[in-house]
């Protein structure tokens, strides 16, 4: 599928160019109840390919009011397995059911030879794994009937393999196979910083046109007698040199919709929010839910 036959069905809610919160089960039942006034929200995809049940009822709900992000997890698009067709098919009966305004995955791989690893794995920047990556997006693309938007990951090893930078394989990816990226700012600075790289130079390699989401998250820094590597563990506030990086890019970019992912460790629902609002000053714009 090529990027100008890729159509985007009508969503129940926009995804504007504001900051949403990633929403868990922790908060579902709050959430409803206060119907905070915030303009979208992202979930994990595979956590909705019931037929029915508390869930889907739940995701019926919020979509009447909020803007949806759906973010997989476990399509494992860059493993030489076979797509799962079952997989596809709960993907896209989900899509079809929610016409979420935004459909996500990774730029990993996670299983081989049926196995999975329960992980993100990087893909090894090469023009061969570009070509297979770039065939598997568009298989996506071709079963759903729209664009999907692919991620950055964190990553903690080089392949040395390699032939390009992960942002050229990424801006590659993009104008071959027609997905748009999803700006994971927070792996932008922890992989900066464990291979280091220049997260700005990253940032200003990727062409603005491609963005269509950024994620903003927390990490970990792990030490040890070999130095410090940062893992992307989305169970703390956004950094402030993710922040700086955030503001930078921004200023690049224009206002961009932007989600806060907070996985583990929870906080309260109010401190989702304010990070979302933080991340709204930054771009300049105002934090309210659409109508």
């Amino acid at each position: 599928m090529t990027a100008t036959s890729i159509s985007m069905p009508s969503a129940v809610q926009p995804v504007p160019a504001q900051a949403g919160i990633g929403l868990r089960t922790a908060h579902h039942r709050e959430f409803l109840a206060r119907q905070p006034r915030i303009p979208w929200v992202e979930v994990h995809s595979e956590n909705f390919f019931a037929d029915g049940g508390r869930q889907i009822e739940l995701i019926d709900a919020v979509r009447c009011n909020y803007g949806i992000s759906l973010h997989g997890v476990g399509l494992s698009i860059g493993s030489t397995d076979p797509l799962s067709n079952l997989h596809l098919q709960n993907l896209k009966r989900l899509v079809d059911r929610v016409q979420p305004a935004l459909v996500s995955e990774h730029l990993s791989w996670s299983s081989v030879d049926g196995v999975f690893t329960n992980d993100l794995l990087p893909m090894p920047h090469t023009g061969e794994a570009l070509r297979h990556f770039s065939a598997r997006v568009s298989q996506v693309q071709d079963f759903l009937q729209r664009q999907i938007l692919i991620e950055n990951v964190s990553s903690y090893l080089h392949f040395p393999e390699d032939t390009m930078t992960e942002w050229q394989f990424l801006a590659e990816l993009a104008q071959h196979s027609g997905c748009g990226i999803l700006l994971d700012v927070n792996n932008v600075y922890v992989s900066a910083i464990n291979h280091s790289f220049d997260a700005d130079a990253y940032i200003a390699a990727i062409p603005v046109a491609l963005v269509q989401e950024i994620h903003l998250a927390g990490h970990t820094a792990v030490s040890d007698e070999d130095g410090t590597l940062l893992i992307d563990t989305h169970n703390a506030p956004v950094a402030e040199p993710v922040w700086d990086l955030y503001r930078r890019t921004i200023a690049r970019t224009g206002p961009l919709p932007t989600l806060i992912e907070w996985d583990s460790q929870l906080p309260a629902l109010d401190r989702l929010i304010a990070e979302a609002q933080r991340a709204d000053a930054i771009a300049g714009v105002r934090h309210a839910r659409v109508a």
